[in-house]
């Protein structure tokens, strides 16, 4: 159980919000986030732990700043233990210690992920340089266009007189007003770059519990419920699976 506890303490950590976590803060964000519940905000730790760790061992991981590392030290110590008592062999405890070195390689990686975020002036001058880019661009497209339509009132002259049907002044009439034809394709690339420099800036951070995060909170249950049924738990005692809240996976 204390791997549960592990994994309890980490997703709570890695849900922490931070300062320059800024989609949580957004309009869509928050409106978003009404309609889900986090259940790493909805419940605390302490609550968390309950069942899976003793009183004694529940009070020395909440008295550390870092929890989940608490809980992966008590985990070396028992099998310390259990060795000194010749439960488990040398080779065996060789091996599980080099899963826990894994295991601690793996939280070092995810919490650097959440705790240093990627340089502030990359972020920035990423979000100015597209603007710059979405305010110029009109401009720039804007002879093109004048170019283009040029082109089609010249290549109409051959067509003259017209006939009856209205198709050629049609097109005619296009090539006059081709140049406003700039409006409508600068807003289409202007929303295609201002979209991915906004999936960018959601990636940073991917656990903050929007609906495009890693899923650590249905990841964890599903581990838990595997390790349940692998040891033989009661069946009652074994929780459900996390449920989708408006097709996300939290």
């Amino acid at each position: 159980m204390r791997h549960i506890a592990w994994m309890s303490s980490l997703r709570h950590a890695l849900r922490t919000p931070k300062s320059w976590e800024a989609e949580p803060r957004k309009k869509t964000g928050i409106d978003y986030r009404k309609h889900l519940e986090i259940r790493e905000q909805k419940y605390s730790l302490e609550e968390e732990l309950k069942g899976y760790l003793s009183e004694e061992e529940k009070d020395y991981v909440l008295s550390k700043k870092n929890k989940q590392a608490a809980c992966l030290n008590l985990q070396s110590k028992h099998l310390s233990a259990l060795k000194t008592e010749g439960y488990v062999w040398e080779f065996a405890h060789l091996e599980i210690e080099k899963m826990f070195v894994e295991l601690f390689t793996l939280q070092g990686k995810v919490e650097r992920i959440k705790n240093f975020p990627y340089p502030r002036q990359f972020a920035t001058l990423n979000k100015f340089f597209v603007w710059i880019f979405v305010i110029l661009l009109p401009f720039g497209m804007m002879n093109e266009f004048d170019k283009i339509g040029i082109i089609i009132v010249e290549s109409m002259e051959q067509y003259k007189p017209y006939p009856n049907s209205g198709f050629h002044y049609l097109i005619e009439l296009m090539g006059h007003y081709f140049i406003w034809f700039t409006v409508p394709i600068s807003v289409i690339i202007s929303w295609v770059f201002n979209t991915m420099e906004r999936v960018g800036e959601a990636s940073e951070n991917p656990f903050e519990g929007e609906g495009n995060d890693v899923p650590i909170t249905t990841m964890s249950r599903d581990i838990e419920i595997d390790i349940r049924q692998m040891i033989g738990d009661h069946e009652n005692n074994i929780p459900k699976p996390e449920p989708e809240k408006f097709n996300t996976q939290l």
